[in-house]
């Protein structure tokens, strides 16, 4: 019996891994009622068996797909909300701000002052009902033709109606982060779309989830130079924050955003 539990436990882990879902030790843990130790030792049996890339707090697939905006909505919701507060700290009123389509951009939104008297740009559908439903902050949207898993339009009439705009503040969304190779997306066209933003922006900040230093994605966007903060999570560990300062970009920690409360 006790052989078989660890087994059952493994499979689930496996398929999720074949989804592309990234797996975390400790909410496993709490799921199947068990240490984390149990899992780490059933994640390095599954890395053994070349099925899944051990990082910090758990495993990510080998190859991890590209999923939906729509499925990526709710993810993860309370690091990306705690991320997302960060960003309201960083924003000045008045500001031109142009919030990329990503589901951690979308948890701006509701969290942005009412007083704020901004103007958001976005070429995000979600972002762009979010801020409709508020009803308090003008709205520039982007428009083209929709790319569903970059949930909003990355096309050629959307790289056009950014080459026009002088962008304040852009939060951009980012797939993957490397020291070697710089900030990256999974689709072409979002690649070049977010290249024009970042040259239309005075202030480009991304707002990195751990895991992301772990990713690989085949398109790249730039590098350090052409970002100016990324806003990472205060559990980052040491070795992906000393690569990531030594090829050049500029790190935030949560703690070192918000305001202790």
């Amino acid at each position: 019996m006790s052989n078989s539990l660890p087994l059952s436990r493994r499979d689930v882990i496996e398929a999720r891994l074949a989804e592309g879902r990234q797996i975390v030790a400790a909410s496993l843990a709490v799921e199947f009622n068990v240490s984390e130790d149990a899992v780490r030792r059933d994640l390095r049996a599954l890395a053994a068996e070349g099925k899944c890339r051990r990082v910090y707090g758990g495993a990510l697939p080998l190859l991890t797909p590209s999923q939906p905006m729509s499925a990526r909505i709710g993810q993860e919701s309370e690091r990306k909300r705690a991320l997302a507060r960060a960003a309201v700290a960083m924003i000045e009123p008045g500001e031109f701000l142009f919030l990329d389509s990503g589901s951690t951009n979308l948890e701006i939104v509701e969290l942005l002052p009412k007083n704020l008297e901004a103007m958001i740009a976005t070429n995000s559908i979600d972002i762009a009902a979010a801020v409709m439903k508020r009803g308090d902050i003008p709205l520039v949207l982007i428009g083209g033709a929709v790319n569903p898993i970059v949930g909003g339009s990355v096309d050629a009439s959307a790289v056009a109606a950014v080459e026009a705009m002088n962008i304040g503040r852009c939060f951009l969304g980012v797939c993957a982060i490397s020291a070697r190779g710089g900030i990256s997306v999974y689709e072409h066209a979002d690649a070049i779309f977010k290249r024009t933003l970042l040259r239309r922006s005075a202030a480009r900040i991304a707002l990195i989830t751990s895991e992301k230093f772990h990713e690989r994605a085949p398109h790249r966007i730039g590098g350090a130079a052409d970002i100016d903060w990324l806003v990472v999570e205060d559990d980052l560990p040491g070795d992906d924050e000393k690569a990531a300062i030594e090829a050049g970009f500029s790190l935030l920690r949560l703690r070192d955003v918000t305001p202790s409360s």
